[in-house]
């Protein structure tokens, strides 16, 4: 499928490393995913569900000791450790890669070699990066196929190029303690063996289109962010204003990309069109503005919560052309089911380990980390900007966290520096919901913590840096969907009403409202966040949420001066001086 030399000599030594006793290049196409399907099927490692409820969707099933992304076997190899950074495991290069050759020598020995060549972005975009996957599992073909642009085209825009990520997976024996997903950030490079879940073996996901992408976008002036985009279409506006947004993990992520306005909005004429659920390429561009990509073609999304009322448009996507994996599989009808879809759970099923399950058992019959590999093309609200080559532009960026008290409903920092300062320092709470108790914060930078592919310090400067060159910059805001009562009770309806916090933000980015300044950056007046239509949401409530503890905020401060402890002399400058203004501004 190509002359390229680069190419041809990366699956030369893979496939003198592994054996294989075939080699099959994957194109893309549905005769070829059609003839791989059934191959599966026939092995027994994937099986079809009901064609006419959910036509073209498909069950798996990893080994039960393969179910999530395994941070402590995940490493980045760059030459000097420091370069890794205090918040990445690091391996030195050669050492990692004599210690993977002894478990990938011979590991295909009696399996098939598959290349897949691949586009982060659309193909032939100034944003776009391409790969080549080389791996011995049918179900990462057919999980990259809807994961990323795959074809012959890629390989037609790669040319003769030697600016491509070379991955190599082999599930190998599935052995946990031989488990390793390494990154060579210098060497473009990605090795993954002895797992087959999608986060360790998707290598267009978070090792290339964050980690590897991260180091690049260091190098070449862009940023590669673990980020939402969404667009926000209002009558009163011209045109559809950009949103990109970052929160952790158990934050509404998907459901904000995805979001329904509430009826009176809707009534009005807003909509919300996502571009991306995950990953934003962050370019500066035309007039100087920022633009994003969500490099990714398909959404990798957890099952479990995902529901009618949660995520509607997300539980659209899935209803066809859709990889489920590890949730409980409904005999009765060959369909899917996991916990909180709806309160009908099957009688007749199998858990997610294939073994019979009893829905009164008290035993969950989905992994809590089970999925759904779904192509965005499918999903009711995509954005008609989804395979722009040139990207959105972003008129705000914003960061979250679930926070029980510290954090107000949303506030904007001062200026670029100061927003910055507020994504460095994103944290969450475990929260005793029941009893309202605060529990450990863990701070997530950007929510990048576990996805920067190089020392975090480098990376704030980076952020700083992008903020000199581009000159009509996105206003950056913080918000937190999760303010406790003090009977431990959200306060915040959240879901679709988070519209209202959007549309606040949106007119601050028109400069269409005025702000009130707090210790730590601008709250919205009371009667700014709009509550027509929430009947247990007063203007009180509202004061109550946009409220700021000065003690707390000062105990917060002292948290964040521990946490920049981790970063030594690389932390920048300016981020020190923030924390400053945010100690003197808590000291007036």
């Amino acid at each position: 499928m190509t002359d390229n030399k680069q190419v041809l000599e990366f699956i030369e030594k893979s496939k003198a490393l592994t054996k294989p006793d075939n080699v099959v290049w994957i194109d893309g196409s549905e005769e070829q995913i059609k003839q791989l399907t059934e191959q599966a099927v026939a092995a027994g490692e994937i099986y079809y569900l009901n064609k006419k409820l959910l036509p073209g969707c498909l069950l798996h099933r990893t080994a039960e000791n393969d179910v999530a992304r395994v941070e402590h076997r995940t490493f980045i190899c760059t030459k000097r450790q420091i370069d890794a950074g205090p918040t990445n495991n690091w391996m030195a290069p050669q050492e990692a890669y004599d210690k993977l050759s002894k478990h990938f020598d011979g590991s295909m020995k009696g399996r098939t070699m598959y290349i897949i060549p691949f586009s982060m972005g659309v193909v032939g975009s100034p944003f776009s990066k391409i790969g080549i996957e080389i791996t011995d599992s049918i179900y990462v073909v057919l999980n990259m196929i809807i994961m990323t642009r795959v074809g012959s085209n890629v390989l037609d825009a790669l040319g003769s190029s030697n600016d491509f990520v070379r991955g190599l997976h082999a599930k190998a024996q599935l052995s946990e303690e031989n488990r390793y997903i390494c990154h060579f950030p210098e060497d473009n490079t990605i090795w993954s063996v002895n797992s087959g879940y999608g986060g360790n073996v998707l290598l267009g996901k978070k090792c290339f289109a964050l980690r590897i992408a991260s180091f690049q976008g260091k190098k070449e002036g862009w940023l590669a962010e673990h980020m939402l985009i969404l667009g926000i279409e209002r009558p009163q506006d011209k045109e559809i204003k950009y949103v990109a947004a970052a929160f952790p993990s158990a934050c509404g992520k998907t459901n904000l990309a995805m979001m329904i306005p509430p009826e009176g909005y809707y009534n009005k004429g807003y909509r919300v069109w996502c571009v991306g659920d995950d990953i934003a390429w962050i370019r500066k561009g035309e007039g100087g503005r920022l633009y994003a990509v969500n490099p990714e073609a398909g959404f990798f999304g957890v099952a479990p919560g995902t529901n009618a009322k949660s995520n509607p448009n997300a539980l659209a996507t899935t209803k066809k052309d859709t990889i489920f994996t590890n949730v409980v599989h409904n005999l009765d009808d060959n369909t899917v089911w996991w916990e909180g879809l709806d309160k009908n759970p099957p009688k007749n099923a199998l858990d997610w380990k294939g073994n019979k399950w009893d829905y009164t058992s008290n035993v969950k019959g989905a992994h809590p980390n089970s999925r759904f590999t779904a192509k965005a093309s499918n999903c009711p609200c995509i954005s008609s900007e989804f395979e722009n080559p040139q990207g959105v532009p972003l008129s705000a960026i914003v960061f979250g966290g679930r926070r029980a008290k510290t954090a107000p409903l949303v506030y904007e920092a001062r200026d670029w520096e100061h927003g910055i300062f507020i994504g460095s320092i994103m944290a969450s709470e475990t929260t005793a919901a029941a009893s309202g108790k605060v529990g450990v914060v863990r701070r997530d930078p950007m929510a990048m913590l576990p996805f920067c592919g190089y020392h975090m310090g480098d990376y704030f400067q980076h952020w700083l840096d992008i903020g000199k060159t581009a000159e009509n910059k996105p206003k950056i805001f913080n918000v937190n969907w999760f303010r406790l009562d003090d009977d431990g009770n959200f306060i915040w309806p959240g879901f679709g009403d988070n519209l209202r916090v959007i549309d606040w933000i949106i007119d601050r980015c028109e400069g269409k409202t005025d702000a009130v300044q707090s210790p730590i950056g601008n709250l919205p007046k009371t009667e700014d966040i709009n509550i027509d239509g929430l009947d247990d949401v007063s203007s009180d409530t509202i004061k109550e949420l946009l409220s700021v503890d000065i003690e707390m905020w000062k105990k917060e401060a002292e948290g964040i001066e521990e946490f920049y402890q981790k970063f030594g002399n690389k932390l920048p400058e300016n981020l020190i001086n923030q924390l400053s203004i945010l100690k003197q501004n808590l000291n007036k």
